[in-house]
């Protein structure tokens, strides 16, 4: 699944005309990175969500798209704008789309690029021997995050750690695995299939897990940027 239905209020006047997702990052749309990194790790049927200009997007890549070099993508989208009239946040947006979702699945944010990141079948082999029910991948904290989001143990589990915490070293990619057993309703509050449209948020879903046992993850080193601001944007895009 990658996430695309943000309305992107950081980067305008940008995104006043074009989904962030589509915006140009070294000659194409950035959401295409973390598509054809999924395509080429063999994962060729990819959901998308939409919400802020988000009829752009399948106009852009219809339901079927072939790179050079790379296996045909199948494409279905999930159109919370559409069926709502507003993005349904992280949680929200996934639980909607978990119908469609396999019983391990893929999410990345189609605004972070990431061009050096592995989607590898072996990545979901472990985690599907794993009693997790998440997998993250984290990043040391950038300069626009120095506080980090999470701890990472030794032996690789999560941690949820207060702010402030001096082992908070880590700042989550949004690159993740997830089993749907994560978003059993009885642990969100939504219903199967999120048929009400509720918005609800990741991080507390998460943390919560975390303080389970039930998160397990490991450092990603390459090359990453959150897309958030237009000055970001144009680092990755020298003139």
């Amino acid at each position: 699944m990658i996430l695309a239905a943000g309305r992107g209020e950081r980067m305008r006047p940008l995104t006043d005309s074009t989904p962030k997702p589509l915006l140009n990052v070294q000659g194409q749309p950035l959401m295409q990175w973390p598509m054809q990194a999924l395509a080429r790790g063999g994962f060729v049927r990819q959901l998308v969500n939409t919400a802020w200009l988000g009829e752009q997007i399948p106009v852009h890549f219809g339901e079927r798209v072939r790179w050079p070099g790379l296996p045909e993508v199948q494409l279905v989208y999930s159109h919370e704008g559409l069926d709502f009239g507003r993005a349904l946040e992280t949680a929200g947006g996934i639980v909607r789309a978990l119908p469609r979702l396999a019983e391990l699945f893929w999410v990345v944010a189609g605004d972070v690029f990431a061009p050096d990141f592995v989607f590898a079948p072996e990545a979901v082999q472990r985690f599907a021997d794993s009693p997790c029910t998440a997998h993250l991948w984290l990043v040391p904290n950038p300069a626009h995050n120095p506080g980090g989001d999470f701890g990472l143990s030794a032996t690789g589990q999560v941690l949820n750690l207060p702010k402030g915490d001096p082992d908070r070293h880590w700042t989550f990619s949004t690159v993740a695995l997830y089993k749907q057993a994560f978003f059993d309703p009885a642990l969100t509050g939504i219903a199967a299939g999120n048929p009400s449209g509720q918005a609800a948020p990741l991080a507390p879903l998460l943390r919560a897990a975390m303080d389970r046992g039930q998160v397990s993850g490991e450092a990603y080193t390459g090359r990453w940027t959150d897309v958030g601001t237009p000055e970001r944007l144009a680092q990755l895009n020298p003139t």
